[in-house]
Protein backbone atom coordinates (compact mmCIF):
# COMPACT_ATOMS: atom_id res chain seq x y z
CA UNK A 1 0.00 0.00 0.00
CA UNK A 2 1.48 3.51 -1.34
CA UNK A 3 1.81 6.24 1.36
CA UNK A 4 -1.34 8.72 1.42
CA UNK A 5 -1.01 12.11 -0.31
CA UNK A 6 -2.55 15.59 1.04
CA UNK A 7 -4.49 17.56 -2.08
CA UNK A 8 -6.01 20.93 -1.47
CA UNK A 9 -10.02 21.53 -1.85
CA UNK A 10 -10.32 25.19 -2.27
CA UNK A 11 -13.71 27.18 -1.74
CA UNK A 12 -16.19 29.44 -4.42
CA UNK A 13 -17.60 32.38 -3.91
CA UNK A 14 -20.56 33.08 -6.25
CA UNK A 15 -20.12 36.53 -7.16
CA UNK A 16 -23.40 36.82 -8.93
CA UNK A 17 -26.01 34.19 -9.19
CA UNK A 18 -28.94 34.54 -11.17
CA UNK A 19 -31.84 31.84 -11.25
CA UNK A 20 -33.00 32.17 -15.23
CA UNK A 21 -35.34 29.35 -15.58
CA UNK A 22 -36.81 25.49 -13.90
CA UNK A 23 -36.29 22.74 -16.72
CA UNK A 24 -38.84 20.00 -16.44
CA UNK A 25 -36.84 17.50 -14.31
CA UNK A 26 -37.06 19.97 -11.71
CA UNK A 27 -33.36 21.51 -11.57
CA UNK A 28 -32.91 25.41 -11.78
CA UNK A 29 -31.20 26.82 -15.18
CA UNK A 30 -28.56 29.36 -13.44
CA UNK A 31 -25.71 32.14 -14.22
CA UNK A 32 -22.91 32.43 -12.11
CA UNK A 33 -19.38 33.62 -11.59
CA UNK A 34 -17.58 31.19 -9.87
CA UNK A 35 -14.81 32.85 -7.76
CA UNK A 36 -12.11 30.50 -6.00
CA UNK A 37 -10.18 31.45 -2.47
CA UNK A 38 -7.82 30.20 -0.43
CA UNK A 39 -9.76 28.90 2.33
CA UNK A 40 -9.48 25.35 1.95
CA UNK A 41 -10.23 21.83 2.82
CA UNK A 42 -7.57 19.34 2.52
CA UNK A 43 -7.95 15.59 1.33
CA UNK A 44 -5.37 13.01 2.51
CA UNK A 45 -5.62 10.34 -0.04
CA UNK A 46 -4.02 6.67 1.01
CA UNK A 47 -4.50 4.18 -2.66
CA UNK A 48 -5.31 0.83 -1.76
CA UNK A 49 -5.35 -1.93 -4.04
CA UNK A 50 -8.25 -4.15 -2.06
CA UNK A 51 -11.16 -2.67 -3.61
CA UNK A 52 -12.24 -1.04 -0.42
CA UNK A 53 -13.03 2.78 -0.22
CA UNK A 54 -13.16 3.83 3.41
CA UNK A 55 -13.15 7.56 4.47
CA UNK A 56 -11.50 7.65 7.97
CA UNK A 57 -12.28 11.20 8.77
CA UNK A 58 -14.52 14.01 7.37
CA UNK A 59 -17.41 16.28 8.40
CA UNK A 60 -19.02 16.17 11.40
CA UNK A 61 -22.44 14.92 11.50
CA UNK A 62 -21.94 13.03 7.81
CA UNK A 63 -21.66 9.33 7.73
CA UNK A 64 -18.78 8.38 5.27
CA UNK A 65 -21.72 6.47 2.54
CA UNK A 66 -23.10 9.80 2.62
CA UNK A 67 -19.82 12.08 2.05
CA UNK A 68 -19.39 13.14 -1.43
CA UNK A 69 -15.39 12.12 -1.30
CA UNK A 70 -16.65 8.36 -1.20
CA UNK A 71 -19.21 8.49 -3.53
CA UNK A 72 -16.82 10.27 -5.82
CA UNK A 73 -13.95 7.69 -5.78
CA UNK A 74 -16.81 4.87 -5.87
CA UNK A 75 -17.94 6.79 -9.27
CA UNK A 76 -14.73 7.02 -10.64
CA UNK A 77 -13.84 3.53 -9.79
CA UNK A 78 -16.47 2.09 -11.52
CA UNK A 79 -16.15 4.21 -14.76
CA UNK A 80 -13.00 2.40 -15.14
CA UNK A 81 -14.60 -0.54 -14.67
CA UNK A 82 -11.78 -1.65 -12.29
CA UNK A 83 -13.34 -3.39 -9.12
CA UNK A 84 -9.76 -3.97 -7.25
CA UNK A 85 -9.00 -0.23 -7.17
CA UNK A 86 -9.54 1.41 -3.49
CA UNK A 87 -8.17 4.40 -1.19
CA UNK A 88 -8.55 5.38 2.42
CA UNK A 89 -9.47 9.19 2.80
CA UNK A 90 -9.07 11.03 5.50
CA UNK A 91 -10.71 15.12 4.92
CA UNK A 92 -9.78 17.79 7.43
CA UNK A 93 -12.39 19.81 7.46
CA UNK A 94 -11.84 23.99 7.65
CA UNK A 95 -14.63 25.10 5.12
CA UNK A 96 -18.31 25.10 6.78
CA UNK A 97 -21.17 22.90 6.12
CA UNK A 98 -24.17 24.53 4.60
CA UNK A 99 -22.66 27.84 3.90
CA UNK A 100 -22.97 28.18 0.09
CA UNK A 101 -18.77 27.48 0.24
CA UNK A 102 -18.45 24.69 -1.96
CA UNK A 103 -16.89 22.33 0.14
CA UNK A 104 -18.49 18.85 -0.28
CA UNK A 105 -17.96 19.61 -3.78
CA UNK A 106 -14.73 20.15 -3.89
CA UNK A 107 -13.61 17.77 -1.67
CA UNK A 108 -15.31 15.13 -3.78
CA UNK A 109 -13.82 17.18 -7.25
CA UNK A 110 -10.34 17.08 -5.22
CA UNK A 111 -11.14 12.91 -5.03
CA UNK A 112 -11.63 12.60 -8.68
CA UNK A 113 -8.63 14.44 -9.66
CA UNK A 114 -6.43 12.99 -7.55
CA UNK A 115 -7.33 9.25 -8.05
CA UNK A 116 -7.36 10.02 -11.12
CA UNK A 117 -3.82 10.42 -11.11
CA UNK A 118 -2.82 8.13 -8.38
CA UNK A 119 -4.77 5.19 -10.00
CA UNK A 120 -2.99 5.88 -13.36
CA UNK A 121 -6.67 5.80 -15.12
CA UNK A 122 -6.06 9.07 -17.26
CA UNK A 123 -8.91 10.36 -18.26
CA UNK A 124 -9.55 13.65 -19.86
CA UNK A 125 -10.71 16.75 -17.73
CA UNK A 126 -14.04 16.33 -19.82
CA UNK A 127 -14.92 12.95 -18.48
CA UNK A 128 -14.12 13.94 -14.95
CA UNK A 129 -16.50 17.04 -14.91
CA UNK A 130 -19.40 14.94 -16.71
CA UNK A 131 -19.06 12.19 -13.28
CA UNK A 132 -18.39 15.28 -11.01
CA UNK A 133 -21.56 16.63 -12.48
CA UNK A 134 -23.57 13.48 -11.33
CA UNK A 135 -22.41 14.34 -7.83
CA UNK A 136 -23.25 17.80 -7.52
CA UNK A 137 -24.14 21.02 -9.83
CA UNK A 138 -20.72 22.89 -8.31
CA UNK A 139 -18.34 20.06 -8.71
CA UNK A 140 -16.92 20.46 -12.31
CA UNK A 141 -16.08 23.76 -11.19
CA UNK A 142 -13.99 22.58 -9.23
CA UNK A 143 -12.60 19.83 -11.37
CA UNK A 144 -11.60 22.72 -14.09
CA UNK A 145 -10.06 24.37 -11.03
CA UNK A 146 -10.32 28.12 -12.65
CA UNK A 147 -12.59 31.12 -11.87
CA UNK A 148 -15.57 30.59 -14.46
CA UNK A 149 -18.58 31.70 -15.28
CA UNK A 150 -21.80 28.78 -15.17
CA UNK A 151 -24.77 28.43 -16.77
CA UNK A 152 -26.89 25.30 -17.17
CA UNK A 153 -26.93 23.82 -13.80
CA UNK A 154 -23.46 25.14 -13.30
CA UNK A 155 -22.08 22.84 -15.63
CA UNK A 156 -21.32 24.82 -18.82
CA UNK A 157 -17.98 26.80 -17.62
CA UNK A 158 -16.39 29.93 -19.54
CA UNK A 159 -13.34 31.45 -18.51
CA UNK A 160 -13.82 34.54 -16.83
CA UNK A 161 -10.88 36.93 -15.53
CA UNK A 162 -11.63 38.54 -12.33
CA UNK A 163 -8.58 40.65 -11.48
CA UNK A 164 -6.98 40.13 -7.99
CA UNK A 165 -9.03 40.86 -4.61
CA UNK A 166 -9.33 40.22 -1.26
CA UNK A 167 -12.55 39.07 0.63
CA UNK A 168 -14.26 39.00 3.95
CA UNK A 169 -16.32 36.17 4.78
CA UNK A 170 -18.54 35.41 7.51
CA UNK A 171 -20.81 32.39 8.83
CA UNK A 172 -23.63 33.20 11.09
CA UNK A 173 -23.07 29.93 12.85
CA UNK A 174 -26.05 28.03 10.79
CA UNK A 175 -26.54 26.14 8.10
CA UNK A 176 -28.98 26.88 4.97
CA UNK A 177 -30.53 23.63 3.12
CA UNK A 178 -29.76 24.25 -0.55
CA UNK A 179 -32.94 22.18 -1.55
CA UNK A 180 -35.32 24.38 0.77
CA UNK A 181 -34.28 27.49 -0.80
CA UNK A 182 -34.54 26.30 -4.19
CA UNK A 183 -38.14 25.36 -3.55
CA UNK A 184 -39.47 28.11 -1.93
CA UNK A 185 -42.46 29.18 -3.91
CA UNK A 186 -41.55 32.79 -3.39
CA UNK A 187 -38.14 32.64 -5.05
CA UNK A 188 -37.70 34.36 -8.35
CA UNK A 189 -37.19 31.51 -11.62
CA UNK A 190 -37.00 34.12 -14.80
CA UNK A 191 -34.47 36.41 -14.04
CA UNK A 192 -32.35 37.70 -16.65
CA UNK A 193 -28.48 36.76 -17.84
CA UNK A 194 -25.97 39.51 -16.32
CA UNK A 195 -24.56 41.25 -19.27
CA UNK A 196 -21.26 41.73 -18.10
CA UNK A 197 -18.88 39.70 -20.24
CA UNK A 198 -15.41 37.98 -19.97
CA UNK A 199 -14.11 39.97 -17.21
CA UNK A 200 -14.45 42.23 -14.43
CA UNK A 201 -12.11 45.74 -15.02
CA UNK A 202 -9.42 46.94 -12.78
CA UNK A 203 -10.57 48.25 -9.66
CA UNK A 204 -13.66 46.30 -9.74
CA UNK A 205 -13.85 46.00 -5.61
CA UNK A 206 -14.38 49.90 -5.52
CA UNK A 207 -17.34 49.32 -7.84
CA UNK A 208 -20.77 47.99 -7.07
CA UNK A 209 -20.80 44.62 -7.91
CA UNK A 210 -22.46 43.01 -10.89
CA UNK A 211 -25.58 41.53 -10.52
CA UNK A 212 -26.93 39.63 -7.57
CA UNK A 213 -28.13 36.66 -5.54
CA UNK A 214 -31.41 35.77 -6.08
CA UNK A 215 -31.54 33.71 -3.53
CA UNK A 216 -30.75 36.23 -1.17
CA UNK A 217 -33.98 37.87 -0.66
CA UNK A 218 -35.45 33.58 0.37
CA UNK A 219 -32.53 33.25 2.76
CA UNK A 220 -32.65 36.90 4.03
CA UNK A 221 -36.65 36.07 5.20
CA UNK A 222 -35.92 33.05 6.28
CA UNK A 223 -33.10 33.03 8.31
CA UNK A 224 -32.51 36.42 10.44
CA UNK A 225 -28.88 34.88 11.52
CA UNK A 226 -27.90 35.64 8.04
CA UNK A 227 -29.96 39.15 7.63
CA UNK A 228 -27.70 40.25 10.56
CA UNK A 229 -24.27 39.15 8.89
CA UNK A 230 -25.67 41.03 5.53
CA UNK A 231 -26.13 43.85 7.64
CA UNK A 232 -23.01 43.62 9.90
CA UNK A 233 -20.73 43.24 6.77
CA UNK A 234 -22.43 45.81 5.00
CA UNK A 235 -20.87 48.49 6.94
CA UNK A 236 -17.75 47.30 5.81
CA UNK A 237 -18.67 47.23 1.70
CA UNK A 238 -21.34 46.14 -0.10
CA UNK A 239 -22.13 42.24 1.34
CA UNK A 240 -24.05 39.28 -0.64
CA UNK A 241 -24.72 36.47 -0.08
CA UNK A 242 -22.63 33.30 -1.68
CA UNK A 243 -24.55 30.56 -3.15
CA UNK A 244 -27.49 29.29 -0.71
CA UNK A 245 -26.00 30.58 2.54
CA UNK A 246 -25.40 31.11 5.10
CA UNK A 247 -22.09 32.71 4.37
CA UNK A 248 -22.04 36.10 3.41
CA UNK A 249 -19.18 37.94 1.32
CA UNK A 250 -17.37 41.76 0.61
CA UNK A 251 -14.56 42.51 -1.63
CA UNK A 252 -12.16 44.86 -1.02
CA UNK A 253 -8.85 45.67 -2.26
CA UNK A 254 -6.42 45.15 0.62
CA UNK A 255 -6.01 41.91 2.83
CA UNK A 256 -5.94 44.62 5.79
CA UNK A 257 -9.77 45.81 4.82
CA UNK A 258 -10.59 42.71 4.69
CA UNK A 259 -9.04 41.64 7.69
CA UNK A 260 -10.84 43.91 9.79
CA UNK A 261 -14.12 43.16 8.34
CA UNK A 262 -13.74 39.60 8.81
CA UNK A 263 -13.07 40.37 12.17
CA UNK A 264 -16.24 42.02 13.34
CA UNK A 265 -18.41 38.83 14.51
CA UNK A 266 -21.07 38.23 16.80
CA UNK A 267 -20.92 35.50 19.29
CA UNK A 268 -20.90 32.19 17.44
CA UNK A 269 -19.96 33.58 13.68
CA UNK A 270 -16.94 32.76 12.02
CA UNK A 271 -14.52 35.08 9.94
CA UNK A 272 -12.18 35.07 7.14
CA UNK A 273 -9.87 36.83 4.91
CA UNK A 274 -9.56 34.84 1.88
CA UNK A 275 -7.64 35.92 -1.30
CA UNK A 276 -9.21 35.44 -4.88
CA UNK A 277 -7.68 32.89 -7.20
CA UNK A 278 -7.51 32.71 -10.82
CA UNK A 279 -6.28 29.20 -10.22
CA UNK A 280 -6.85 26.31 -8.18
CA UNK A 281 -4.06 25.22 -5.63
CA UNK A 282 -5.46 21.54 -6.97
CA UNK A 283 -3.61 22.01 -10.15
CA UNK A 284 -0.41 22.62 -9.21
CA UNK A 285 -0.69 19.48 -6.70
CA UNK A 286 -1.47 17.49 -9.98
CA UNK A 287 1.13 18.77 -11.87
CA UNK A 288 3.68 17.85 -9.22
CA UNK A 289 2.31 14.32 -8.81
CA UNK A 290 2.36 14.27 -12.55
CA UNK A 291 6.11 14.54 -12.68
CA UNK A 292 6.98 12.62 -9.50
CA UNK A 293 5.75 10.08 -11.44
CA UNK A 294 7.32 11.19 -15.10
CA UNK A 295 10.78 11.46 -12.55
CA UNK A 296 9.69 8.28 -11.05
Amino acid sequence: MTAAETWPAPAKLNLFLHVTGRRPDGYHELDTLFQLVDLRDEVAIQPRDDGVIERRRGAAGVPPEADLVVRAARALRDRAGRPELGATLDVVKRIPLGGGLGGGSSDAATVLVALNALWSLDLPVDELERLGLKLGADVPVFVRGLTARAGGVGERLEPFEVPPAWFAVIHPGIGVPTAGVFQAPELTRNAPPATIRGSLPAGWTTQPLPGRNDLEPVVRARHPEVAAALARLGRHGEARLTGSGACVFAAFATEAEARAASADLDAGWQGWAVAGLARSPLLARLERARRAVAEG
